[in-house]
């Protein structure tokens, strides 16, 4: 019985490294136990209490029909994994040779995870690098960005105090500034009229709103009062069509401020934002040519000429780019002034007759002119938000 026991613990003791070399695993508590039960062994066999120690380590010891040994890294293949019956094997083939006691058998796996784990660690570390790569050619092109906008900003502001000083030269189109200062005037003109076109229209509002309630008013007094009844009534009537046509010559007045305004602040704006833009490309052009001028002004050595190539290369960069605004100015100037003649030509003409018929009573000329101009009146309460809406 000794020997059978001492047979099962050579059988136990599968030290076992990565590298399929003889070793320990300090994790398996199987290999520990079996280490124990060696010395046991070579110290106390032979010895009743020694038989005893041993018969209670098998007992109290991890079961082998349900563990399995495992050798090597986490994620590792297949070939790390000792089942059970090849635990059963290697005591079967112990028991056969009579395996002396104390000798411990070793079984050698090949394992691929140093392999893999450096072809991880290379992957991950070409991933990062690349990361890295990425990360400094973006900072290269914003620094080369600012560099580039800090120069242009130097030469702008050089150029600008030189004009303002008198010691720079600039680029001047007599015709175009002309009409550049034109329509500066003209919509400063039109809208100081939208100032008071909107003026206007609050203080009509608040007029028909005056007799809108003074027509209620006598309506109400013409019921309570018999003996006025008449006097109250006619004046009632005469409220509320003055009411009435009122609220059909706001439909004209605000229809003439909206046309106004679109014109100013938003036709007008938009071709004074390309004149901004043509200006500025202007001051650029001039700063970029006085600079080629004075390095062309300068000693021709080899660096200085390098300068001068790339001088002139930006100096046409830049003229090009002034140029092709100018040439955006000329036209939007152009096709402004056609249409501000209509829209102010229809404005003016439905201003005049609104106001005209309104004023010599003409109710029928009045419905006339916004038919004529296309304006629909809003219904009474249109203004008004609904009761959902007011929730």
């Amino acid at each position: 019985m000794t020997d059978s026991i001492m047979s099962k613990a050579a059988t136990m003791e599968i030290p076992i490294n990565s590298n399929g070399d003889t070793g320990t695993l300090p994790e398996d508590d199987s290999l520990e136990q079996a280490a124990k039960l060696q010395w046991s062994l070579g110290e106390k066999v032979g010895s009743p209490r020694g038989t005893r120690d041993l018969q209670q380590v098998m007992v109290s010891g991890p079961n082998l029909n349900e563990t399995s040994i495992v050798s090597g890294g986490y994620g590792g293949t297949a070939e790390g994994i000792i089942p059970t019956s090849s635990i059963k094997d290697l005591r079967m083939k112990a028991r056969r040779s009579s395996v002396p006691t104390g000798t411990s058998v070793t079984c050698h796996i090949n394992q691929p995870h140093e392999y893999q784990g450096s072809n991880m660690h290379h992957s991950s570390s070409s991933s990062s690098m690349t990361a890295e790569e990425a990360t400094k050619g973006v900072a290269v092109e914003k620094i080369e960005q600012m560099k580039k906008w800090g120069l242009n900003t130097y030469k702008c502001t050089k150029q600008m105090i030189s004009e303002r000083f008198g010691r720079g030269s600039r680029t001047v189109d007599l015709e175009l500034e002309a009409q550049i200062e034109v329509l500066r005037d003209t919509k400063r003109k039109y809208e100081n009229v939208l100032r008071l076109a909107r003026a206007l229209t609050n203080h009509f509002y608040n007029m028909v709103q005056t007799q809108h309630a003074l027509g209620d008013t006598f309506a109400d007094l013409s019921q309570k009062s018999p003996e006025l009844r008449d006097e109250f009534g006619y004046n009632a009537e005469t409220q509320k069509l003055l009411c009435k046509n009122g609220e059909t010559l706001l439909g004209a007045i605000n229809f003439f401020v909206s046309s106004i305004n679109t014109l100013v602040n938003k036709t007008m704006e938009d071709t004074l934002m390309t004149i901004k833009m043509y200006e500025n490309a202007r001051l650029e052009f001039d700063a970029y040519r006085s600079d080629l001028e004075e390095l062309s002004m300068g000693p021709r050595d080899a660096v200085t000429m390098a300068r001068i190539d790339t001088a002139q290369q930006q100096y046409q960069v830049h003229k090009d780019k002034y140029e092709r605004l100018r040439s955006d100015v000329i036209i939007k100037l152009k096709f402004l002034e056609e249409n501000k003649v209509k829209v102010m030509h229809k404005q003016l003409l439905l201003f005049h007759n609104a106001i005209s018929a309104y004023f010599a009573g003409n109710q029928q000329q009045l419905e006339q002119t916004l038919k004529q101009f296309n304006i629909k009146l809003r219904p009474p309460g249109a203004d008004k938000p609904s009761w959902l809406e007011e929730q």
